[in-house]
């Protein structure tokens, strides 16, 4: 394994969308994903849905940036009175840490628990990165995944 990856977060700027929307274009993202919107390759549903994130006060959504690169984006909103977060990473960086590690600084700069997050039961990659950050599993429900076009489990995890 290379040398770490220096990984740091900024708010998201509109410049940051076509990098965004260029990596949540991988087939395999989208599939581990699960839970997309309908046509994930409609880039005028992805603006306006940025855009609707951004003008919220309510939302906290960040650019994962590796050694100066964009490579995700990390996101909370509140669901239901309770905080939940969700994160992508590009594909071609899976598995280097960035994920944890930016979810981590994410966390660690906002002191409100619980927090909720969700993904798919077979996301073990994902599962990996919220068990590692303290994440438990406290249930499962099953959701349409339209990156799937059926119904699937989706676990959900909170850090108290």
């Amino acid at each position: 394994m290379g040398k770490p990856h220096v990984v740091t977060l900024r708010a998201i700027r509109a410049g940051d969308l076509d990098a965004l929307f260029l990596i949540e274009q991988d087939d395999v993202a989208v599939h581990m994903a699960a839970f997309t919107p309908p046509d994930p390759t409609d880039r005028a549903m992805f603006d306006a849905h940025w855009h609707r994130l951004l003008a919220d006060a309510g939302v906290d959504a960040r650019t994962i940036r590796a050694d100066g690169d964009i490579v995700g984006s990390v996101a909370r909103w509140v669901d239901e009175g309770t905080p939940e977060i969700t994160y992508w990473v590009d594909r071609a960086h899976w598995g280097e840490g960035i994920a944890t590690r930016a979810m981590r600084l994410f966390l660690d700069a906002r002191d409100e628990r619980p927090v909720r997050a969700r993904v798919a039961a077979d996301n073990a990659g994902s599962i990996a990165v919220l068990e590692k950050l303290g994440f438990t599993l406290v249930g499962t429900e099953v959701s349409f995944a339209n990156a799937r076009g059926t119904e699937i489990e989706e676990r959900i995890y909170t850090l108290a």
